[in-house]
């Protein structure tokens, strides 16, 4: 395979293209997130429907993921890159287009593809465009737009739906993805595209990871609603270990895999996994959480919620660069664990929320969460593919998003289990005390105390029942909340358990110097062209 070098400075303004593209993607999907009202009205969609175009989005996104490799191998990672964003772009506008529910999660799924990719292509873009001595910045730059956009897209939405109409959440995309397109096309470096790895598609393991994945992420979808153990989403749990059990069989066996799962057997890629799917749940969680209680508890709209968390992308910016200086000097385990002891602490600190709770009680945790986010995301991704062969990084960073997405999407399962299923329990609570005359909690839920003073004993009247449900609804939200929280923060801090159990070997310790793990590349699956670890292409 041909390979030409890109003109000076082509690696990096080809990279920050394809930083651009990911930007994209990952804003839409908090940027529709927030507009689903609006949405769901201006097509007149079911309501028990409606959310179906993010879940059909997110299906899709999470089995074309892991296709980054075998795409990249018979693309070239310039030529995926371009359709990629030239897809994503062309079905933004189909969905703009769309007039009803059906067509919208169409081209929905159509973006899902697409937008599934280029996350992974950019990981594996900083560590095949540039030598090791830049590839701790290009990480950070890629990180920071990837973890900022869940934030910023609130605000965006907010102030799209607000000001325009809900067309134009697609439609922004349309001239950012064509100038990546144009431009990735034209700097990023030339390869042959392989298109005899067509011929080397195993259809059926095709067919059973999406098969896997797609029943996956229909049962924690519907768990919350339906039950963990209702038939339904026991059959669809069935489905996944089954299809996923024939799937990695076949993969492992296979001459010519669509996936290569053999990068599991490199003990810091595994970790790196690890930290990636806890730091998925913790991070999409709470990126999920604050907007359902800024809405459910304190009635903001998506732009007042944007505002709110805007404190946390502030805090990822203005760290970043300590994070680069820290991650070329430090041990990436104990960055990771620093990282994640934080993480874990700014979610313990919104375990207090009350039904007044806003901008300035959800400031500093929100700032302690976007200090410790760069750490948790910098040291883990230098850790699962900063070490293996070229050939073996694009399957490698696939696998590696795959793991933060399927932790984000367990998360929000939980997170739902938890939001819906305890504040029952709570609201039977709160009325349980008022009905005893409890006077801490008649000012937890907001009575007047003079009033509740004068209440008269008995059966509680239509009227005030009335009244008062609203007021205790709020309370046992904000409280099944505050338990969200608590359970975020206990799998984050699972993390350092991880960490702690997967120390190195003493011999891998003493062969790296005590910083960096000596991990043998995994062996490649194909010859590949030679490329540099001190320049860019040659």
């Amino acid at each position: 395979m041909e390979v030409t070098a890109p003109r000076p400075g082509g690696s990096a303004a080809g990279f920050a293209m394809m930083c651009l593209g990911m930007f994209m993607a990952v804003l839409d999907v908090q940027v529709v997130a927030t507009s689903i009202p609006t949405i769901e009205q201006a097509l007149q969609a079911p309501a028990d429907r409606i959310s179906w175009i993010q879940t059909a989005y997110l299906i899709a996104e999470v089995i074309a993921i892991p296709l980054t490799g075998w795409l990249t191998r018979m693309l070239s990672m310039r030529w995926l890159f371009v359709a990629a964003i030239a897809i994503f772009t062309l079905s933004s506008a189909g969905c703009a287009l769309s007039r009803d529910l059906p067509g919208l999660m169409g081209w929905r799924v159509v973006q899902g593809l697409a937008a599934g990719t280029l996350i992974p292509s950019v990981f594996s873009a900083v560590f095949l465009l540039f030598p090791k001595r830049r590839q701790a910045l290009a990480t950070t730059v890629a990180g920071v737009l990837a973890v900022l956009a869940p934030t910023v897209g609130p605000i965006v939405g907010g102030w799209i739906t607000e000001t325009y109409s809900w067309h134009w959440l697609f439609l922004i995309n349309l001239a950012p993805g064509a100038v990546a397109a144009v431009f990735a096309a034209a700097l990023l470096p030339r390869e042959a595209a392989r298109w005899r790895e067509a011929r080397s598609l195993d259809w059926l393991s095709l067919a059973l990871m999406a098969l896997a994945l797609a029943a996956l992420e229909i049962a924690l979808k519907e768990a919350p609603r339906r039950g963990w153990l209702s038939p339904a989403i026991l059959g669809m749990a069935a489905t996944t270990v089954g299809a996923g059990a024939a799937f990695g069989v076949r993969t492992l066996k296979a001459r010519h895999p669509l996936v290569d799962l053999r990068a599991f057997a490199n003990r810091d890629f595994s970790l790196g996994c690890l930290l990636s799917f806890i730091l998925g749940g913790g991070l999409f969680g709470s990126v999920y959480l604050m907007p359902v209680f800024l809405g459910a508890v304190r009635g903001y709209g998506a732009l007042a919620t944007g505002e709110v968390m805007l404190a946390t992308g502030l805090a990822q910016l203005a760290t970043a660069p300590l994070a680069v200086a820290l991650e070329r000097r430090t041990s990436p385990r104990a960055l990771s664990a620093f990282g994640f002891a934080l993480f874990a602490l700014g979610l313990g600190m919104s375990t207090r929320e009350t039904i007044h709770t806003g901008f300035a009680e959800m400031l500093w945790p929100q700032i302690v969460r976007g200090v410790a986010i760069m750490f948790c995301l910098l040291p883990p991704t230098r850790m699962a593919l900063g070490h293996l062969a070229e050939d073996s990084i694009a399957d490698a960073s696939g696998l590696f998003n795959l793991m933060r997405n399927l932790g984000g999407a367990i998360g929000l399962a939980l997170i739902d289990t938890v939001l819906y299923g305890r504040a029952p329990h709570h609201a039977r609570a709160i009325g349980t005390q008022l009905r005893a005359g409890d006077i801490d909690t008649a000012k937890a839920v907001g009575i007047p105390l003079k009033l509740f003073a004068l209440r008269v004993s008995g059966p509680i009247d239509s009227a005030t029942r009335a009244m008062l449900q609203p007021m205790i609804s709020r309370l046992a939200f904000a409280r099944a909340a505050n338990e969200a929280w608590a359970m975020l923060a206990l799998l984050t801090a699972g993390a350092l358990v991880g960490l702690a159990l997967a120390a190195p070997p003493r011999r891998e310790r003493r062969r790296s110097g005590g910083d960096q793990p000596c991990v043998l590349p995994i062996p490649p699956l194909r010859p590949s062209p030679r490329r540099t670890r001190e320049g860019a292409w040659r």
